[in-house]
């Protein structure tokens, strides 16, 4: 296993949507192995398979809720069904997010409350979890990347002025910008 290199955000791969991942092989258990060594290396909750350079439709996410469960999985080929958006203010406490591919920043956003996932596992086999709150929040956010999108781009200005000022600032918005947890200082 290894710590894989994050893109930053202006790397072609974080905004272009991914391609089906079809056959599971060795070296498809391989990434999985190592896309779960390096969000924990991060740390992160969840991680998709183009933040570390792979175009493939598939993501890593492993969070434990306040109750004290683990909800650790892989989604490859997901689907994602929302329930609708509530209306009113967002909530910074509640609402924040982050993202390793914008390390060090967060901003509040709107998700759906709940969602349905539907993927494969490693061994090939379909799953569907039902999932609310900061799982559900997970499932979006990583859904997202497997869509060429990033949190930032579904910020409302004001705070999407602030997301650009922090990427120019850090010379972000660029092809070919990482950061390899554990080796880079970054607050991710």
């Amino acid at each position: 296993m290894a710590v894989l290199p994050i893109r930053i955000t202006g790397d072609p791969v974080l905004h272009d949507p991914a391609e089906p991942v079809g056959e599971i092989d060795g070296a498809l258990r391989e990434l999985v192995a190592d896309m779960f060594e390096t969000m924990a290396a991060a740390p992160g909750v969840g991680l998709a398979g183009p933040q570390v350079g792979v175009a493939k439709r598939l993501f890593v996410y492993d969070w434990t809720d306040e109750d004290g469960a683990r909800h650790r999985g892989v989604a490859i080929d997901p689907q994602l069904w929302l329930s609708p958006l509530t209306i009113g203010e967002l909530d910074e406490d509640t609402e924040s997010e982050g993202c390793l591919s914008i390390p060090g920043e967060r901003f509040p956003l709107r998700r759906a409350e709940g969602v349905i996932l539907r993927a494969t596992d490693l061994d090939g086999e379909r799953f569907e979890i039902e999932a609310h709150g900061w799982l559900a929040r997970i499932f979006q956010h990583e859904y997202d990347h497997l869509d060429g999108v990033l949190y930032a781009d579904r910020l409302e200005y004001p705070l999407q002025k602030a997301v650009a000022k922090v990427v120019r600032k850090n010379s972000w918005g660029v092809p070919g910008m990482s950061w390899t947890p554990g080796v880079d200082d970054l607050d991710a």
